[in-house]
């Protein structure tokens, strides 16, 4: 028996990542920048590194889908086959890198970050009152890498969050519960990283003011046997 629970928490809302209505993009021909940053407690990390354009082996992830970065912070997304829209999520992302990201913590391997890791079992973050406590992992979705507004929050099944369109921005995040997080360093790079790889493009401007996410309230599905 399915069991349907409508979950809303007033002006901030957290979300599970739902199917799109259709994958209409990525295509063979598009190549779209994504801003990204983990943060963790009250900063963001060093951007990860390794080009896999120029990797002597690159990642199958890159080979076959064109998911990749350039050590700035901005994830490419250059579809090497037809098919490549339908698997724009944050997963592969994290994949061709070696990053595991789930509701227990973060795990770097040792190429990135040192190969430092963080578990909510043990690593705390302070909060707002700077009283450590028990941290938790999110993931935020911005629309446009311009605007801080209107960004969805998910709390779990990260590695299926969808990149939906050229010039999102997303940030994972290991944090105490309520804590703002800003757009990604790289955001308001990001006109000017694009430029200087295809040319034309001005700086981006991104608001100051670093907001949590104010969604629509989401439906989570919880079912059991009957």
């Amino acid at each position: 028996m399915a069991v349907i629970v409508i979950v809303g928490t007033g002006l901030i809302s957290y979300a599970r990542q739902a199917p799109a209505a259709s994958d209409v993009a990525p295509t063979t021909s598009d190549r779209w920048h994504i801003p990204f940053g983990i943060y963790h407690c009250d900063a963001y990390l060093a951007d990860l590194t390794g080009d896999m354009q120029k990797a002597d082996t690159p990642d199958p992830n890159f080979a076959k889908y064109g998911v990749f970065s350039r050590g700035d912070g901005v994830i490419r997304w250059y579809p090497q086959v037809a098919s490549a829209g339908k698997k724009a999520k944050l997963g592969l992302y994290l994949d061709t890198y070696g990053i595991q990201v789930t509701t227990k913590g973060i795990t770097f391997p040792a190429t990135q970050n040192k190969g430092v890791s963080y578990a909510v079992s043990k690593d705390q973050c302070k909060d707002k009152s700077g009283k450590l406590v028990d941290a938790q992992v999110q993931v935020i979705a911005w629309p446009k890498a311009g605007a801080d507004a209107n960004s969805k929050r998910y709390i779990t099944d990260f590695t299926n969050v969808r990149i939906l369109n050229d010039e999102m921005a997303i940030a994972v995040a290991y944090v105490a519960p309520g804590t703002q997080i800003p757009l990604p360093d790289s955001a308001a790079k990001l006109a000017d990283i694009v430029a200087s790889e295809f040319g034309g493009g001005t700086t981006t401007t991104v608001a100051k003011s670093a907001t949590t996410p104010t969604t629509v309230a989401a439906a989570t599905t919880t079912t059991t046997g009957g």
